[in-house]
């Protein structure tokens, strides 16, 4: 990486920082600032302490110079005091800031990039080196040191440069006293940019061991992965593969750490041999009688100084340059676009419930993928219509229901709400349009009315409402706190652990809730038992009212009650028809599946 580029991530990061906490950045360097400066109040006035003492001056001189010593100091103490707590504060908002840039990003991305796999392990690459103390809170971190060591190099040279105006003092011990001081600077530059290359090498093996890892202690850590584990006798494997890919990591860690302390070991014994070279330049200095007694110990302790923060801004400064690798990976991921046209149309709310979806010769094909998942599809359709949506697995019905609803934009075609492309169409506005019950669908640990509604406020006769339509009535009744009920144990000791028969009910009530003119369902009955399945079925007109339900389902007999049925192979539309229009030619795709099933369940039955 170039300078330039070091230098422009550098003060996008800087900026990205601020933008998160003012009050966090500036305290970080006002505290890196005064916390620099305090050791050298008491040097520089201990020294004129010691040397008014050598010279016999009066009581005054010296309560003056001790009082200020104290003094200087203890302001500058609770000056620093004030200053952490204000970093402290500052802290927490940066924190709270990074969070939301991490759920801001993933929900501004597009399902696209959401569902690439790709994505996915950087993110989970980037979200793990940030808990490990990289990327912005690398640079905190040694930006702060950085700050410091500058405060004390400048404050360290300040109080030696008159070392150098001591006409008592030969050339060439002035010459030797520059030259310890540049050799230990370099020395450290050097020794210290192996040890970052090495610890760095080290971290970069280990990426993919740490992911792993980290899945691995998320399924062991989840209470619901306690009966697989039991029931199955995992317990022992799922030891000896943890032990396995740990003794990986700890052998690399070995290597690493081993080669580290040679160099560590290397760079202290110089750094200790250069100080020894500079007592013995002042020693020899003050034995020449150019140098007084007090001025020995400032020259001592701001050298000393200066070396441990010259070799401490060198550490700072290898670490920031190779965590700016990190901060690139982590602004390459905050960097992906998202390339679904947002539209700006307005979705016309009509009186009249008349909207019309057209599929216009809509072809589409994943991401980084060559087969076409759909081919040629055409279709029309409008609100209050039922229409089923049946098929083997792979045949486009689940990518047929994402471009339906833009989770994806079609390769080649155009997708029109009432004669209008949809991509025209405000993103946020067309969306709402949709109530969707995927098989994937998600419940949170929260409460039963907040995962019914979806937010943290709602109209609770009307949740009551939704699950009772749903089915999920009975099992209200015995929820401890109605509504309030805690779903699951992730944070709630006292939560609700229900089926997943129950979890599909308040999905399908939260997108009752919702009240979009398009409900669809994803194998709404999946998970359901036999008599939940035909309340479903029996209840389905009176769940839809007046919208457009899209149904998809492997079991054709629930298709039955819907006025239309499309049949999909291989990404095509091969038939479409209502249940005995398609029953009736024998030859064709549905009539094949529907025997099929049937001969499964006349089995079954037998």
């Amino acid at each position: 990486m170039k300078l330039r580029e070091h230098m422009q991530i550098e003060r996008r990061t800087v900026k990205h920082l601020f933008s998160l906490s003012k009050r966090c950045c500036l305290s970080t360097a006002a505290g890196s600032v005064v916390t620099s400066l305090m050791p050298y109040v008491p040097i520089y006035f201990s020294a004129r302490l010691i040397d008014a003492l050598a010279a016999g001056e009066g009581i005054e001189v010296l309560a003056l110079y001790a009082s200020l010593t104290v003094g200087l100091v203890a302001l500058l103490s609770l000056l620093n005091s004030w200053i952490t707590v204000q970093y402290e504060l500052g802290s927490k908002e940066q924190d709270r800031g990074l969070n939301w840039v991490y759920a801001e990003k993933a929900m501004g991305m597009s399902y696209a990039s959401i569902e690439d796999r790709e994505v996915s392990l950087l993110r989970e690459r980037i979200k793990y080196e940030t808990q490990t103390g990289f990327n912005e809170y690398c640079l905190i971190y040694y930006s702060r040191l950085l700050v410091g060591y500058v405060v004390q190099m400048a404050a360290s040279v300040s109080l030696s440069i008159s070392f150098f105006t001591l006409s008592t003092i030969p050339l060439w011990q002035k010459l030797a006293f520059v030259g310890v001081v540049i050799a230990t600077v370099l020395v450290n530059i050097l020794l210290t940019s192996k040890r970052s290359k090495t610890i760095n090498a080290f971290y970069s093996k280990c990426v993919d061991l740490n992911l792993i890892d980290e899945k691995f202690f998320s399924y062991v850590d989840d209470y619901r992965s306690g009966k697989d584990i039991r029931l199955y006798g995992l317990a022992w494997s799922l030891a000896e593969f943890d032990l396995g890919k740990q003794m990986s990591i700890w052998r690399q860690e070995a290597k690493m750490e081993l080669k580290c302390l040679g160099l560590k070991l290397l760079d202290t014994l110089v750094n200790y041999g250069l100080q020894l070279g500079v007592y013995i330049i002042l020693i020899a200095a003050a034995l020449g009688g150019g140098v007084s007694v007090g001025s020995i110990a400032r020259y001592a302790s701001c050298v000393l100084l200066l070396l441990t923060a010259a070799a401490g801004a060198a550490t700072a400064i290898q670490s920031l340059l190779v965590n700016d690798q990190y901060l690139k990976r982590y602004f390459e991921y905050l960097d992906i676009p998202n390339p679904m046209y947002q539209g700006s149309l307005t979705v016309v709310k009509r009186d009249d419930n008349e909207y019309y979806i057209e599929f216009r010769d809509v072809s589409f094909r994943y991401p980084n993928t060559e087969n076409y998942a759909l081919r040629h599809v055409n279709l029309k359709f409008r609100v209050g219509e039922k229409l089923a949506v049946v098929g083997m697995n792979g045949s486009g019905k689940t990518t047929f229901i994402k471009l339906l609803c833009r989770m994806y934009d079609p390769t080649e075609g155009e997708i029109c709400l009432n004669g209008v492309d949809i991509r025209k169409y405000d993103y946020d506005e067309y969306m709402a349009l949709f109530s969707i019950v995927f098989q994937d669908f998600q419940l949170m640990a929260f409460s039963l009315g907040q995962n019914v509604s979806a937010s943290a406020a709602y109209d609770r006769t009307r949740a009551e409402e939704c699950l009772e339509r749903a089915g999920f009535d009975g099992r209200l009744s015995d929820m401890p706190k109605g509504l309030d009920t805690v779903l699951y144990q992730h944070f709630d000791r006292e939560g609700v652990e229900i089926s997943g028969g129950e979890a599909q009910k308040v999905a399908l009530a939260r997108a009752l809730y919702k009240d979009a003119p398009f409900i669809i369902l994803d194998e709404p009955t999946a998970a359901l038992d036999p008599v939940s399945e035909y309340e479903v079925y029996s209840k389905f007109d009176q769940i839809a009212g007046d919208k457009t339900a899209v149904y998809i389902s492997h079991r054709l007999a629930s298709c039955r009650f819907c006025s239309e049925i499309l049949v999909f192979d291989s990404g095509n539309i091969v038939q479409r028809g209502s249940h005995d229009e398609l029953m009736a030619d024998e030859s064709g795709k549905y009539h094949a599946l529907w025997n099929a099933q049937a001969q499964y369940y006349s089995r079954e039955a037998g």
